[in-house]
């Protein structure tokens, strides 16, 4: 979980309370490095609103997050990260998101159009570093820019 500088000094439970009536929408890959940046080269692919209270009582298997309704993608995709918000629109964090070592995990590994989205598991890894390299931050594969080289 990448926290936004915000909310930085929350604990976990007070966090997610700060969820409820929020939304979480999920993007493709290209991720900002922190939550407190803008969303500028990803795709939403999916908007999912939540329920107050956000998530259920914690249990021994982390969290369960609580929706008012499952979506459907609105375009085509892979997931690579969500980005959580309160019910005024203030980003209060970045989870990973998608198949493999990820926070959030789905019943697909990429999404279609129009098909209902599924999330399969929720787990909040507080302190741990996202699956992706850091030598890839802030590069951009665009003409011009050179892509980052295998150490």
């Amino acid at each position: 979980m990448n926290i936004a500088l915000a909310f930085a000094h929350y604990c976990t439970e007070d966090l997610l309370a700060q969820l409820s009536g929020g939304t979480l929408t999920v993007y493709s890959v290209a991720r900002p490095v922190n939550a407190d940046l803008p969303v500028d080269r990803s795709v939403a692919l999916a908007t999912f609103t939540f329920a107050s209270p956000a998530f259920a009582p914690a249990a021994e298997g982390g969290y369960t997050p609580l929706f008012t309704t499952s979506p459907a993608a609105m375009v085509s995709g892979t997931p690579g990260f969500a980005r959580a918000r309160t019910a005024d629109g203030t980003v209060v964090a970045d989870f990973s998101a998608g198949p493999g070592n990820r926070e959030i995990k789905f019943s697909e590994v990429s999404f279609s159009q129009g098909v209902p989205v599924t999330i399969t598991a929720f787990e909040i890894k507080n302190g741990e570093s996202w699956p992706e390299r850091l030598d890839y931050y802030e590069t951009k594969p665009r003409v011009g820019y050179k892509m980052p080289a295998t150490p």
